[in-house]
Protein backbone atom coordinates (compact mmCIF):
# COMPACT_ATOMS: atom_id res chain seq x y z
CA UNK A 1 0.00 0.00 0.00
CA UNK A 2 1.48 3.70 -1.11
CA UNK A 3 2.81 5.67 2.18
CA UNK A 4 0.25 8.32 1.55
CA UNK A 5 -2.85 5.62 1.30
CA UNK A 6 -1.65 4.37 4.52
CA UNK A 7 -1.59 7.74 6.24
CA UNK A 8 -5.44 8.42 4.81
CA UNK A 9 -6.05 4.93 6.22
CA UNK A 10 -5.00 5.43 9.46
CA UNK A 11 -6.82 9.14 9.67
CA UNK A 12 -10.29 7.66 7.90
CA UNK A 13 -9.76 4.68 10.19
CA UNK A 14 -10.65 5.89 13.71
CA UNK A 15 -13.51 7.98 12.44
CA UNK A 16 -15.13 5.11 10.76
CA UNK A 17 -15.14 3.34 13.59
CA UNK A 18 -16.39 6.17 16.11
CA UNK A 19 -19.35 6.56 13.34
CA UNK A 20 -19.90 3.13 13.63
CA UNK A 21 -20.32 2.95 17.50
CA UNK A 22 -21.54 6.45 17.79
CA UNK A 23 -24.06 4.37 15.10
CA UNK A 24 -24.69 1.55 17.54
CA UNK A 25 -24.99 3.74 20.96
CA UNK A 26 -27.65 5.97 18.86
CA UNK A 27 -29.65 2.45 17.87
CA UNK A 28 -29.50 0.65 21.14
CA UNK A 29 -30.81 4.30 22.68
CA UNK A 30 -33.92 4.67 19.97
CA UNK A 31 -34.49 0.76 21.23
CA UNK A 32 -34.46 1.67 24.23
CA UNK A 33 -37.03 4.45 24.54
CA UNK A 34 -39.44 2.29 21.88
CA UNK A 35 -39.34 -0.43 24.70
CA UNK A 36 -40.61 1.64 27.08
CA UNK A 37 -42.76 3.34 25.10
CA UNK A 38 -44.23 -0.34 24.12
CA UNK A 39 -44.68 -1.52 27.71
CA UNK A 40 -46.25 1.67 28.61
CA UNK A 41 -48.89 1.24 25.57
CA UNK A 42 -49.45 -2.11 26.47
CA UNK A 43 -50.19 -0.99 30.14
CA UNK A 44 -52.79 1.68 29.38
CA UNK A 45 -54.35 -0.78 27.23
CA UNK A 46 -54.93 -3.29 29.75
CA UNK A 47 -56.33 -0.79 31.84
CA UNK A 48 -58.87 0.10 29.35
CA UNK A 49 -59.55 -3.69 29.09
CA UNK A 50 -60.40 -3.41 33.02
CA UNK A 51 -62.27 -0.13 32.94
CA UNK A 52 -64.43 -1.42 29.65
CA UNK A 53 -64.97 -4.77 31.70
CA UNK A 54 -66.03 -3.14 34.66
CA UNK A 55 -67.95 -0.68 33.16
CA UNK A 56 -69.94 -3.79 31.02
CA UNK A 57 -70.45 -5.07 34.09
CA UNK A 58 -72.33 -2.08 36.04
CA UNK A 59 -74.08 -1.43 33.12
CA UNK A 60 -75.76 -5.10 32.83
CA UNK A 61 -76.18 -5.08 36.78
CA UNK A 62 -78.28 -1.49 36.24
CA UNK A 63 -80.40 -2.98 33.31
CA UNK A 64 -80.92 -6.12 36.29
CA UNK A 65 -82.07 -3.43 38.62
CA UNK A 66 -84.16 -1.40 35.84
CA UNK A 67 -85.83 -5.10 34.72
CA UNK A 68 -86.80 -5.93 38.50
CA UNK A 69 -87.93 -3.13 39.18
CA UNK A 70 -90.00 -2.94 36.10
CA UNK A 71 -91.34 -6.92 36.22
CA UNK A 72 -92.80 -5.42 39.96
CA UNK A 73 -94.88 -3.01 38.43
CA UNK A 74 -96.23 -4.81 35.53
CA UNK A 75 -96.28 -8.47 37.27
CA UNK A 76 -96.93 -7.87 40.51
CA UNK A 77 -98.77 -4.59 40.08
CA UNK A 78 -96.43 -2.94 42.66
CA UNK A 79 -96.46 1.36 42.47
CA UNK A 80 -93.52 3.05 41.16
CA UNK A 81 -93.18 4.10 45.15
CA UNK A 82 -93.73 0.62 46.49
CA UNK A 83 -91.45 -1.15 43.44
CA UNK A 84 -88.56 1.24 44.22
CA UNK A 85 -88.37 1.56 47.82
CA UNK A 86 -89.96 5.31 47.85
CA UNK A 87 -93.37 4.33 49.58
CA UNK A 88 -95.66 7.13 50.20
CA UNK A 89 -94.10 9.32 47.92
CA UNK A 90 -94.84 10.87 44.10
CA UNK A 91 -92.49 8.43 42.31
CA UNK A 92 -92.12 7.96 38.46
CA UNK A 93 -89.73 5.17 37.07
CA UNK A 94 -88.55 5.66 33.65
CA UNK A 95 -87.17 2.47 32.28
CA UNK A 96 -85.65 4.06 29.50
CA UNK A 97 -83.40 6.38 30.26
CA UNK A 98 -83.04 4.60 34.02
CA UNK A 99 -84.00 6.84 36.26
CA UNK A 100 -86.25 7.07 39.32
CA UNK A 101 -87.42 10.37 39.99
CA UNK A 102 -89.35 11.35 43.26
CA UNK A 103 -91.27 14.59 43.43
CA UNK A 104 -91.28 16.69 46.05
CA UNK A 105 -93.90 20.00 46.48
CA UNK A 106 -91.79 22.84 47.40
CA UNK A 107 -94.38 23.68 50.20
CA UNK A 108 -93.24 21.12 52.54
CA UNK A 109 -89.45 21.91 51.61
CA UNK A 110 -89.24 25.75 51.31
CA UNK A 111 -91.04 29.16 52.37
CA UNK A 112 -92.44 31.21 49.84
CA UNK A 113 -89.59 32.93 47.28
CA UNK A 114 -87.25 31.40 50.08
CA UNK A 115 -84.19 28.77 48.99
CA UNK A 116 -84.38 27.91 53.46
CA UNK A 117 -85.12 24.68 53.44
CA UNK A 118 -88.07 24.34 56.44
CA UNK A 119 -87.22 22.35 59.63
CA UNK A 120 -90.17 19.91 58.43
CA UNK A 121 -88.31 19.08 55.22
CA UNK A 122 -85.74 16.68 56.87
CA UNK A 123 -87.84 14.51 57.85
CA UNK A 124 -88.60 13.43 53.62
CA UNK A 125 -85.26 14.40 53.15
CA UNK A 126 -83.96 11.44 55.12
CA UNK A 127 -86.48 9.04 54.06
CA UNK A 128 -85.11 9.97 50.72
CA UNK A 129 -81.51 9.35 52.08
CA UNK A 130 -82.23 5.96 53.69
CA UNK A 131 -83.56 4.17 50.78
CA UNK A 132 -80.63 5.96 48.39
CA UNK A 133 -78.48 4.77 50.85
CA UNK A 134 -79.41 1.20 51.40
CA UNK A 135 -80.60 0.66 47.88
CA UNK A 136 -78.60 2.67 45.16
CA UNK A 137 -75.37 3.05 47.08
CA UNK A 138 -73.02 5.03 44.45
CA UNK A 139 -75.85 6.07 42.03
CA UNK A 140 -75.40 10.00 40.67
CA UNK A 141 -77.98 12.01 41.92
CA UNK A 142 -79.88 14.85 40.18
CA UNK A 143 -81.90 18.01 42.21
CA UNK A 144 -83.67 19.61 40.40
CA UNK A 145 -85.52 23.17 40.69
CA UNK A 146 -89.05 23.94 39.59
CA UNK A 147 -91.10 27.07 39.90
CA UNK A 148 -94.48 28.51 38.22
CA UNK A 149 -95.38 31.34 36.00
CA UNK A 150 -95.60 33.86 38.62
CA UNK A 151 -92.55 36.50 38.85
CA UNK A 152 -89.85 37.31 40.97
CA UNK A 153 -91.74 40.53 43.58
CA UNK A 154 -90.29 40.80 46.91
CA UNK A 155 -87.41 38.77 46.97
CA UNK A 156 -83.11 39.02 46.30
CA UNK A 157 -84.03 36.88 43.18
CA UNK A 158 -83.21 37.47 39.77
CA UNK A 159 -85.70 35.41 38.73
CA UNK A 160 -87.71 32.05 38.61
CA UNK A 161 -84.73 30.53 37.20
CA UNK A 162 -82.47 31.94 39.79
CA UNK A 163 -84.86 30.62 42.75
CA UNK A 164 -84.76 27.30 41.38
CA UNK A 165 -80.99 26.88 41.21
CA UNK A 166 -80.74 28.03 44.55
CA UNK A 167 -83.62 25.61 45.87
CA UNK A 168 -82.09 22.73 44.15
CA UNK A 169 -78.68 23.46 45.11
CA UNK A 170 -79.76 23.62 48.69
CA UNK A 171 -81.10 20.25 48.79
CA UNK A 172 -78.09 19.00 47.11
CA UNK A 173 -75.85 20.72 49.94
CA UNK A 174 -78.10 18.87 52.63
CA UNK A 175 -77.93 15.85 51.21
CA UNK A 176 -74.19 16.12 50.63
CA UNK A 177 -73.79 16.98 54.98
CA UNK A 178 -75.49 13.79 55.55
CA UNK A 179 -73.28 11.92 53.85
CA UNK A 180 -73.64 11.62 49.92
CA UNK A 181 -70.51 12.26 47.79
CA UNK A 182 -70.45 15.55 46.43
CA UNK A 183 -69.32 13.76 43.02
CA UNK A 184 -72.46 12.36 42.53
CA UNK A 185 -74.57 15.25 43.08
CA UNK A 186 -75.79 18.04 40.40
CA UNK A 187 -78.09 20.99 41.41
CA UNK A 188 -80.45 22.27 38.40
CA UNK A 189 -82.56 24.94 37.95
CA UNK A 190 -85.18 24.87 35.66
CA UNK A 191 -87.67 27.92 36.42
CA UNK A 192 -90.86 27.70 34.90
CA UNK A 193 -89.85 25.85 31.75
CA UNK A 194 -90.53 22.42 32.36
CA UNK A 195 -94.31 22.63 33.63
CA UNK A 196 -96.11 19.27 34.71
CA UNK A 197 -99.08 21.05 34.14
CA UNK A 198 -100.80 24.65 33.13
CA UNK A 199 -100.30 27.23 35.10
CA UNK A 200 -104.02 28.46 34.48
CA UNK A 201 -105.02 27.64 37.67
CA UNK A 202 -103.57 28.09 41.64
CA UNK A 203 -103.82 24.08 41.47
CA UNK A 204 -101.85 24.10 39.09
CA UNK A 205 -99.26 26.31 40.00
CA UNK A 206 -98.63 24.38 43.19
CA UNK A 207 -97.95 21.32 41.33
CA UNK A 208 -95.24 23.14 38.97
CA UNK A 209 -93.90 24.29 42.18
CA UNK A 210 -91.44 21.12 43.14
CA UNK A 211 -87.96 19.58 43.78
CA UNK A 212 -87.31 16.21 41.77
CA UNK A 213 -85.10 14.29 42.79
CA UNK A 214 -83.75 11.72 40.46
CA UNK A 215 -82.04 8.87 41.09
CA UNK A 216 -79.50 7.19 37.56
CA UNK A 217 -80.17 4.20 38.02
CA UNK A 218 -77.86 3.62 34.72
Amino acid sequence: MPTNAKRIFAIVLPILVMTLLSGCTNYQKMYKSLNVEHRNLVGLYENCQNENAQLRQGLSQSQATIEDLQNQITKLHKTPAEATGFEGMDVQLDAAEGTITVTLPNTILFPSGSATLLDSSQQALNKILGVISSKYPNKRIDVVGHTDTDPIQKSKWKDNWELSAERALSVVRYLESKGIDKNRLRAIGCGEGRPVTSNATAAGKARNRRVEIVVRVK
